[in-house]
């Protein structure tokens, strides 16, 4: 979600559109307050919401990238209702994959604060299925693809017997990294000269070095930590084949920025990637924590070369559809909506 802020500065600036960007994450000052669990969090809250105070009088409309969890209640949250106490029109922009599960859990206390929402924009139907759900109305406006830096190769690759798989997805529990390094094992036994590159960076990045190492995988597999946008955009082009096999999802950037630069993708069927790519068309998609299955779809598409072009072809079709020009329209379309309707509850 950072990524797709700064994406979405960058594109609204574009236009000529005055952007305030309100940081959830500010350093801790003074510095000590680092090492006092309780006590930061209380602190940079309150800094957080006199910073959107004084923000907030300055703009015409605010727009909170919302996500699940404690993200929600003390980010999005608060914002929403500053925007409300500032007589703003506000679009909750909801990002979360696991919304389901946090829905089913704290509706009772994201309802009144999404009450006062303008308008509610998710970036893929599965989310807006899930809102549907609950009787929230949503328009979809797609994430930002800028297909400029994400783009194919000039020269399609001959890989041979050493293909490149890349991974790049945060290395937390929710993207079942260790699925997709099993996965990975079984391409390195057909694939003598196959490598893995895991670009990303979080709490289980030593749990999977020491998996790397436990399965003699150290030669083939590398971790290349957090890769800036344009780090992405070249470790794509130098790919062969993405793995994703996260265990609940919404609408992966990743997995379209892959495909906007020609890489074939293999994925499990969590939460919405079925809506967004269609399975043996623009990607391959097997069920969730199954290793077996994630590496027999790899070495598929890796053996059946016309498979792969005509996934590549598809996925850069799908890509299209995020295109960066596009996008804008349909923010600047959002916008106007809520600059004309009436505040909801005034």
């Amino acid at each position: 979600m950072a990524n797709q802020s700064i994406q979405m500065r960058q594109l609204l600036e574009s236009a000529g559109i005055e952007v305030r960007f309100a940081r959830v994450n500010e350093p801790y000052r003074p510095a000590v307050l680092a090492r006092a669990k309780g006590v930061r969090a209380v602190v940079r809250l309150i800094a957080y919401v006199v910073n959107i105070w004084r923000m907030f009088a300055a703009v015409d409309v605010v727009h909170v990238m919302a996500n699940s969890g404690w993200s929600w209640h003390l980010f999005a949250a608060p914002a929403i209702w500053v925007a409300r106490m500032r007589s703003k029109p506000v679009v909750v922009n909801y990002r979360g994959g696991e919304a389901e599960k946090f829905f089913r859990r704290e509706w009772r206390w994201v309802r009144p604060t999404l009450a006062r929402a303008d308008a509610v924009v998710v970036p893929s139907p599965f989310l807006e299925q899930v809102f549907a759900q609950r009787g929230i109305r949503c328009s979809i406006v797609p994430n930002v693809l800028d297909m400029e830096r994400f783009a194919p190769p000039a020269v399609q690759r001959d890989f041979g017997n050493s293909p490149h798989v890349v991974v790049t997805r945060n290395l937390e529990k929710i993207y079942d990294v260790p699925t997709a390094i099993r996965a990975f094992e079984a391409v390195s036994r057909e694939y003598p000269g196959a490598r893995l590159t895991i670009a990303g960076s979080g709490p289980e990045e030593a749990a999977l070095r020491a998996l790397v190492a436990a399965m003699n995988l150290d030669d083939r597999v590398s971790f290349s930590g957090r890769l800036s946008n344009e780090e992405v955009a070249a470790l794509y082009q130098r790919a062969d084949l993405m793995l994703n096999a996260s265990l609940e999802d919404n609408s992966p950037n990743s997995l379209i920025e892959a495909l906007a630069c020609g890489v074939p993708v293999v994925s499990t069927s969590a939460g919405g990637i079925p809506l967004l790519v269609r399975d043996r068309v623009s990607a391959m998609l097997v069920p969730v924590r199954d290793p077996v299955a994630l590496g027999a779809a790899a070495l598929e598409v890796l053996a059946d070369a016309a498979l792969r072009r005509n996934m590549v072809r598809e996925g850069l079709e799908l890509a299209r559809k995020f295109e960066k020009t596009r996008v804008l329209a349909l923010w600047q379309a959002e916008y106007a909506k809520v600059l004309s309707s009436p505040a909801p509850g005034h």
